[in-house]
């Protein structure tokens, strides 16, 4: 098992990133994460705005995967998830859905006790750790860890849970996997810009795939499977997203086209993962079991 400490952070996916640690395939990686404001709120008379955005969403690595080579995919198994006892939501002016009517800049500390956030005196949530950054780096360019893309990265999808299953590109040599900014819990869309912002860590397992054709990033996660899509609306996200699932049921279950589309218009469920980033993300989910029906496992 390797572990890879908090202290090795980045705020860009980039090819030029160097890596932290050499992983073989199917080796069991430990990543520890600081919260999106890089562990700095600890109080609620410290704002979003006493955090430089150079400092928020740090990512931890990225690692090197021995054997990844552009072209394969990254199978990333998300063994466990552990988070701190407190986490912390913000919300301020202009940020978010509500940012246009939202007059003043409020932080709001929670405490994690028993598997619950307590929101307040009457509303206990009971939690459900998500990782809000997971990516790998893009072929060319590089984006900052706040920004979802093609190569995964803030994609704040509640459902990348422990058990879950993602499916990443590998874009350049070794893929360079990194992951942080955790949530306690999250609501699809994510509106005020924050779910329960945690650090904690994470265990997962990294396999790379060979000469397999998904529409990345894809995911795994309880009885569905899902693809994720980002774009600069939400309609294009949303569409990028359903046409991913469409193809994927055209070249994996070698469906009808037109079949295929009716069969997402009637078991297919388009959702909202956030609506607060520089790009939108929306996954289309379809029930796992259609898939074992024409004798498909994911690999």
């Amino acid at each position: 098992m390797v572990r890879i400490s908090s202290s090795n952070s980045i705020f860009k996916m980039s090819p030029s990133n160097n890596p932290v640690a050499n992983v073989d395939t199917e080796e069991i990686i430990v990543f520890e994460t600081l919260d999106c404001f890089s562990n700095y709120i600890q109080r609620e008379e410290q704002l979003f705005s006493s955090v430089g955005w150079d400092l928020i969403n740090p990512a931890t690595g990225p690692i090197y995967i021995n054997g990844a080579e552009p072209n394969d995919t990254l199978k990333v198994e998300i063994l466990d998830i552990k988070i701190a006892d407190q986490g912390v939501i913000c919300a301020a002016p202009n940020f978010g859905v509500l940012g246009e009517i939202i007059t003043k800049e409020v932080t709001k500390v929670i405490p994690v006790r028993e598997g619950k956030a307590i929101f307040n005196d009457k509303i206990h949530l009971s939690i459900k750790p998500m990782i809000g950054v997971i990516g790998t780096s893009p072929a060319r360019e590089e984006i900052p860890t706040g920004t979802p893309g093609n190569h995964g990265s803030n994609m704040d999808c509640k459902r990348i849970v422990k058990g879950a299953v993602l499916y990443l590109p590998v874009n350049v040599p070794g893929g360079l996997l990194a992951m942080g900014d955790l949530h306690a819990v999250m609501g699809d869309g994510e509106i005020v810009v924050c779910g329960l912002e945690i650090s904690g860590e994470v265990t997962v397992r990294v396999t790379v795939l060979k000469e397999l054709s998904l529409p990345l990033p894809m995911l795994q996660e309880g009885d569905s499977i899902m693809t994720l899509a980002s774009s600069a609306t939400l309609d294009e996200a949303a569409k990028l997203a359903t046409m991913n699932m469409h193809s994927f049921l055209i070249k994996q279950l070698n469906m009808d086209f037109v079949e295929a589309g009716m069969l997402l218009s009637l078991a297919g469920d388009l959702r909202i993962c956030q609506v607060v980033d520089p790009l939108m993300t929306a996954r289309m989910e379809l029930p796992l079991w259609i898939l074992g029906k024409y004798d498909y496992r994911m690999p």
